[in-house]
């Protein structure tokens, strides 16, 4: 059935004051179906949405919006409201929501709610945002060393209610420190007599909590975890991160790669909620940025005008080369960056990589310099031809080589190789191209040097 149908028997169902087919269809709805149905709907609609929605499912469907949606909505809400919201989300989402509201409402929405719940908001919504701690949950089951098997089993069943991940077990002492590990499934298996600390994995894949949130995701990813401890720094556990907030790391910070990508800075919120002003800010300063760059390109052309004038047809073959530059560059660029961002690359393989570039860059300017030389020669004769040729495989070469190096060039200095976007690598490629294409036509057709 179409989201339109759908929609419109949904709000006939809300117009007849049918509040039990209502709550009936929408118990229908997969928590983030019902986020994306929410999407598609006013903050006002949304809102009423919401509220014929059981806590549970309510707080399912509020985790899966996005974080400008979730902002939208809470602020639409009553204090009463956000609290049952808050009881009900999984601790790291409650700490989010948190971040979101005006610091004035933090008192009254927590007001109602059970202390140990409430600390552990606070304590997880003070972690500085992008760390471990920030995106880390308090919800998860220990059981002490010196127990047996059948204590543990009931320790577990008396706090799995409570707990977002039940599958992985952590082994602490009396001070909470993190001495190991176990599977509920090997408690179950074991006997019920088998001491935790015989049976425990002490080796361990811990972060700090004021790591980075992106290495916690490559963690995740890399020993395929299904939650990843985390420890303060005298190795107290304080939390876990659980793999699907991992899988929201790592696409959020792919997007932000992306975005740097194409020149745009970070965008807080999702594109369609983006007011015009907002990607207008996000986009323009990059974007005047690389027209004066471009103006290098110009003052290269206007340099070389006397040979354009001599040898207009010249001026056929400009962009085709330094777009072949440009759009060499842009690949090295993508692939470099790429590799880095997955940990595949880093700085001591500069060298290794420029050799391996500067072969492929020339094997790939040697094909492209003999399609490219047949239509010189038709346009030209072969003296042009063999401008075309030579230019078209140092153009390439120029550019393939500004992509590879640039990346590393701002990882030395301190910054993201993300910058090393395609149009930053395009300009610089150009500009390198019409030099090196007009210097060739000067050598090779024995013009007088400008």
């Amino acid at each position: 059935m179409s989201t339109a149908i759908l929609n419109a028997y949904l709000r006939h169902a809300i117009e007849r004051k049918d509040y039990l087919a209502v709550r009936q269809f929408l118990s229908e709805f997969q928590a983030v179906d019902l986020a994306d149905l929410l999407q598609l709907e006013s903050i006002e609609n949304a809102h009423e949405l919401l509220t014929y929605l059981p806590d549970e499912q309510r707080a399912d469907a509020f985790g899966h919006l996005p974080a400008s949606r979730q902002q939208q909505l809470a602020t639409a809400m009553a204090d009463d409201e956000v609290s049952q919201l808050l009881r009900h989300l999984d601790a790291d989402e409650g700490a989010d929501l948190l971040h979101l509201l005006p610091e004035q409402r933090h008192d009254r929405v927590l007001r109602s709610i059970a202390r140990k719940e409430r600390e552990n908001l606070r304590r997880l919504a003070g972690h500085q945002e992008s760390t471990a701690g920030a995106i880390m949950t308090c919800d998860y089951a220990t059981v002490p060393a010196d127990v047996t098997v059948g204590k543990a089993l009931t320790i577990v069943r008396s706090t799995a209610p409570d707990v977002e991940l039940i599958y992985q077990l952590y082994v602490v002492d009396a001070h909470h420190h993190l001495l190991g590990t176990l599977s509920l499934r090997e408690l179950i298996l074991s006997a019920p007599g088998a001491c935790i600390r015989d049976l425990m994995t002490t080796d361990l894949i811990t972060i700090p909590v004021m790591d980075d949130q992106e290495r916690a995701a490559k963690l995740i990813s890399r020993y395929d975890l299904m939650s990843l401890p985390v420890v303060d720094d005298d190795n107290r556990l304080v939390g876990i991160i659980t793999y699907d907030d991992a899988m929201d790391v790592a696409e959020a910070e792919a997007t932000e790669d992306i975005h740097k990508g194409a020149t745009v800075s970070h965008l807080a919120v999702n594109f369609r909620d983006a007011h015009f002003f907002t990607l207008y800010r996000k986009r323009i300063l990059w974007l005047l940025l690389l027209v004066f760059g471009n103006l290098f390109s110009g003052a290269g052309i206007a340099y070389f005008e006397d040979i354009i004038a001599t040898y207009v047809v010249l001026v056929f073959f400009l962009p085709l080369l330094i777009d072949s530059g440009g759009n060499a560059g842009s690949q090295a660029a993508t692939l470099v960056i790429r590799s880095i961002a997955t940990g595949d690359t880093n700085l001591r393989d500069w060298g290794k990589l420029l050799k391996k570039e500067l072969i492929v860059a020339t094997g790939l300017g040697l094909t492209m310099a003999a399609a490219v030389s047949l239509i010189g020669a038709y346009r030209g004769g072969p003296d042009i031809a063999l401008v075309v040729a030579l230019s078209m495989i140092c153009t390439v070469l120029a550019g393939s080589l500004v992509g590879l190096c640039l990346p590393f060039m701002l990882i030395r200095f301190g910054f993201d190789p993300a910058t090393a976007s395609t149009p930053l690598v395009t300009t610089i490629a150009d500009a390198a191209g019409v030099v090196i294409y007009f210097w060739i036509a000067t050598l090779v057709l024995h013009l007088p040097a400008p």
